[in-house]
């Protein structure tokens, strides 16, 4: 499995907001994450959400991104839409529900697919929660302290 990108956001946009507008946490693009067992991701808005939360981290296929770009006609889309916290390469998710992993050193166990919602439509693009029904990421709770770091170049702030 690669991990292409990584993202955290410090709150939550849509969680709580049904009827309201949303928030405008952005989804930070971040070299490395440091993932807490039991806790998630230090610097996240999951971080400490719930007792034993089944989202302690979610993952995200960048295949199926693609193929929903070219569905919905998408152009200079980014993965940080759908705000998940790791996208990977070259990996069923699906595949991972129920079973303990390992990437890059840090253990999880996969407990359900992160099912898109209505959200999806204003956060993508309309027709983006069908397209994904079934192929929305894999939410995971995080089994070893640990770091993942990802493949990308990302640009450094200037000013």
């Amino acid at each position: 499995m690669e991990i292409c990108h990584l993202y955290i956001s410090p709150g939550h946009n849509f969680v709580g907001h049904h009827g309201r507008e949303p928030d405008t946490h952005r989804a930070m693009e971040v070299p490395t994450i440091e993932c807490m067992a039991g806790h998630g991701i230090c610097g996240d808005r999951y971080f400490d959400f719930k007792d034993d939360y089944k989202g302690q981290i979610t993952f995200f296929s960048a295949e199926v991104f693609d193929q929903l770009c070219i569905a919905l006609g998408l152009h200079d889309s980014s993965p940080a839409a759908v705000r998940r916290n790791v996208i990977t390469r070259g990996i069923n998710l699906n595949d991972l529900i129920g079973q303990d992993f390992e990437v890059q050193g840090v253990r999880f166990h996969g407990m359900e697919e992160c099912r898109p919602c209505y959200w999806m439509d204003r956060a993508i693009a309309p027709g983006a929660e069908q397209f994904l029904k079934g192929r929305g990421g894999l939410r995971a709770r995080i089994l070893s302290n640990g770091e993942l770091r990802s493949t990308a170049r990302i640009a450094e702030a200037v000013g």
